[in-house]
């Protein structure tokens, strides 16, 4: 393939790259990474092929030749070491043709594609198994905070807007529209003709200079065509600006009206737009309709594609077999990734596509026991036979074989504890739903062979199995990460209220805490779940992890920890009595309850886990026992009223 100018990735003295841009031509293959724009650069490719013509005694390219050569090529943008492909949605194959030709020069993980905000362009790369390949994006709300941050500009005035790089157009929000009251008459008449003036223009590709963020056509250039901002007196052109703030603010939905980056849903409406898409929410969007909370925080990761109902694996993997010492390819390369895709090709013979991520870090704001969020995987699994991929969450089992076997244990002790703790964890799952904790209905136990490269020397290279426990995805809002305007929605508070209520009440009797004694509830593993109107409809627990953990303490010591759900949300409530009397109500309610299904069929609960084996130093049958020793013995009411001791109706106050 004939190259005219440098290496893609060739740096000056400075370090800098000597061009950022490279165009692929494929009808005569050939790279152009000379400095320009990709328009030049096609220039350059004409005149190069030209010349090449002109030594061979044959004529110049015609017109018609020349289209080709410039249709049948791709735009790159170069960072570093990465060749990212900017691929047009309505010619994909063109893209896929590149990305094989690219391979001559550089590895495949070297490649990513653009505009992966383009449900195409997304979706060809779903349909290969490639979600790896799409161009990494802020994945952490601190990096999405600075990346909004940045985009601030102003045109002619104040900085009021925020900018996409990619469109050209600047965003005006609800809040920056109102905050224009500040300016001065004259300063005010500026800035509306300022908007006025370039929210009706249009730049060379065609984006509106200026957009108006979240109305989603329901306020706009219309809006401002009869005004006459030149014209009107001082007190008219602040009239004619609170009226059409009200008409904006009738156009955004009302949780979302106020400038907030620290608001999950705000957030990533806002980075959404600055990606390139108008104000869909791209979270529904980009990840398979995943939380605001998975939003971008998946990592995706090399598997195989099939083709012809045959499993073809990433060619990468070939690349870690030939250098096994690369930490790069080690850690782009998860072979628990592949393993997860093989598994499932077993299981079902009618798979078109599976695509595995990593999860890379914690959803939840505490600590998980033992990184236990670092082992937590996603994978999305279309079959022939189902209308849409099905989404799974895969977590790795904690104190699996290799950490037993760090710890200096033989194998096959190591073997042994890990299946008794694989056994222990579901014992655990049993018992919780038995005493009334909403888990998700279905998990299945699969397993992936491993081969051991730890600390422990004598076992280098010995294989095992280690157990992953997989459950549905649950489509719902962490109750930790709630809009705090949704608060504000008619009867939103007072649901989420009854719902905390009633899933407190189990966290409580199944004895969930930190290793610290510490009571673990609405910190990240309820998710709420919503109905057509958007309020909460039902709390679904997705981990059990620490549950069980104190089954000795009496609940008057835990039960002061259960006032957090409604301390913690006091700057948000419109009415926090009332908030916290539904809290209480439903727990004492969903308590009584309980006990009382207990103590209707006590021989059937106490049975439950008798053929289990039974330890006093804290086998699953033994704590089972004592839990139920509690609440046997237990007073909701009492239960109830020491909660209500410590809730606060105001930030100085305790209700009493």
């Amino acid at each position: 393939m004939f190259v005219l100018g440098e290496h893609p990735f060739a740096k000056d003295t400075g370090g800098r790259l000597r061009s950022p841009i490279a165009t692929l031509f494929l009808r005569t293959p050939g790279l152009v990474t000379l400095p320009g724009i990709h328009a030049t650069q096609r220039v350059a490719w004409v005149d190069a092929l030209n010349v090449l013509r002109t030594a061979e005694g044959r004529p110049p390219l015609d017109p018609a030749e020349v289209e080709l050569e410039w249709a049948e090529s791709v735009d790159l943008i170069i960072e570093s070491d990465t060749l990212l492909i900017r691929p047009d949605p309505e010619a994909l194959d063109l893209a896929f043709r590149g990305d094989e030709l690219l391979l001559e020069f550089v590895s495949k993980r070297q490649i990513r594609f653009l505009y992966v905000t383009n449900l195409k362009v997304r979706n060809a790369l779903r349909d290969r198994g490639e979600y790896w390949r799409m161009s990494p994006l802020p994945r952490t709300g601190e990096e999405m905070r600075e990346m909004i941050l940045a985009s601030r500009l102003g045109i002619g005035g104040g900085v009021i807007y925020y900018f996409n790089r990619v469109t050209g157009t600047r965003y005006l929000t609800l809040a920056e529209f109102r905050s224009l009251a500040r300016f001065s008459d004259e300063d005010l008449r500026v800035h509306l003709v300022e908007i006025q003036t370039n929210c009706r223009r249009r730049n060379r590709v065609g984006n509106p200079e200026i957009d108006f963020f979240l109305a989603e056509g329901r306020f706009g250039e219309a809006d401002f065509r009869a005004l006459d901002f030149k014209e009107l007196d001082a007190a008219a052109v602040r009239a004619a600006h609170a009226e059409l703030g009200g008409r904006f603010e009738g156009a955004v939905p009302a949780h979302l009206r106020e400038d907030n980056p620290e608001d999950i849903e705000w957030r990533n409406r806002m980075f959404g737009v600055l990606l390139g898409q108008r104000d869909e929410a791209i979270n529904e969007d980009v990840l398979m309709g995943l939380s605001p909370e998975f939003f971008m925080q998946v990592e995706w990761l090399p598997g195989g594609r099939i083709e012809d109902e045959e499993l073809i694996f990433d060619p990468v993997f070939d690349e870690l077999d030939r250098a096994p010492e690369n930490l790069i390819l080690r850690r782009l390369c998860d072979l628990r990734a592949r393993a997860f895709i093989f598994n499932y090709i077993r299981e079902y013979g009618n798979i078109e596509y599976v695509n595995i991520g990593r999860i890379s870090r914690s959803l939840s704001y505490r600590s998980y026991i033992g990184g236990l969020r670092h082992n937590v995987y996603i994978a999305q699994v279309k079959r022939r036979d189902l209308a849409e991929p099905v989404v799974h969450i895969v977590r790795v089992q904690k104190w699996g074989v290799p950490d037993h076997l760090d710890a200096g244990k033989e194998f096959f002790a190591a073997v042994m504890e890990s299946d008794e703790y694989a056994d222990y964890v579901l014992d655990r799952r049993l018992g919780c739903r038995q005493l009334g904790m909403n888990l998700p209905p279905r998990v299945v136990t699969r397993r992936i062979q491993e081969r051991y490269a730890g600390p422990t020397k004598r076992y280098a290279g010995a294989t095992y199995w280690l157990s992953c426990f997989e459950r549905d995805y649950i489509d719902g809002r962490a109750t930790d990460k709630l809009p705090p305007a949704a608060y504000r929605m008619p009867d939103y508070a007072l649901r989420l209220a009854a719902l905390l209520g009633e899933a407190a009440a189990p966290n409580l009797i199944v004895g969930s805490t930190e290793r610290d004694g510490s009571p673990v509830f609405d910190e990240g593993d309820e998710v709420v779940c919503f109905d057509e109107q958007g309020l909460p409809a039902r709390i679904q627990v997705a981990d059990h992890t620490g549950t069980f953990m104190d089954f000795t303490s009496p609940f008057v010591r835990l039960a002061p920890a259960y006032a957090l759900p409604v301390n913690s949300r006091l700057g948000l409530l419109p009415d926090a009595r009332a908030f916290s009397e539904a809290y209480l109500a439903a727990f004492v309610s969903r308590f009584t309850h309980i006990q009382h299904d207990y103590r209707r069929h006590r021989r059937a609960f106490r049975a439950l886990f008798r053929y289990r084996p039974r330890d006093e130093k804290g086998s699953f049958a033994y704590r089972w026992e004592r839990v139920l020793d509690r609440l046997e013995a237990a007073d909701p009411a009492a239960v109830g009223g020491v909660i209500r001791e410590h809730v606060k109706h105001s930030t100085t106050g305790i209700v009493r």
